[in-house]
């Protein structure tokens, strides 16, 4: 899972294109506040990425699972790019 700092945000759209997971939510959804503030609490917590990676081998394995914030999610960050 990535985060998308509010504060750094340009609303450009690029974000959602890339996104596999199809995670990406207008600011018209209801849950975008949610979600705005989720981003902006991890944003500051996890290490910045700015290097394409190859997304984990069970990424497909989790794409639409149900519940995976409240089952799968761990606040641990992953790598960084330092």
């Amino acid at each position: 899972m990535l985060v998308i700092d509010p504060e750094e945000c340009i609303d450009c759209g690029v974000c959602d294109p890339e996104c596999p997971a199809e995670a990406i939510v207008p600011d018209s959804d209801p849950m975008a506040d949610a979600w705005t503030e989720f981003n902006a609490r991890f944003s500051l917590l996890w290490p910045n990425i700015t290097i394409a990676r190859t997304p984990p081998g069970d990424a497909a394995k989790f794409d639409g699972v149900k519940n995976k914030l409240r089952d799968h999610f761990s606040e641990k960050p992953g790598d960084g790019d330092e």
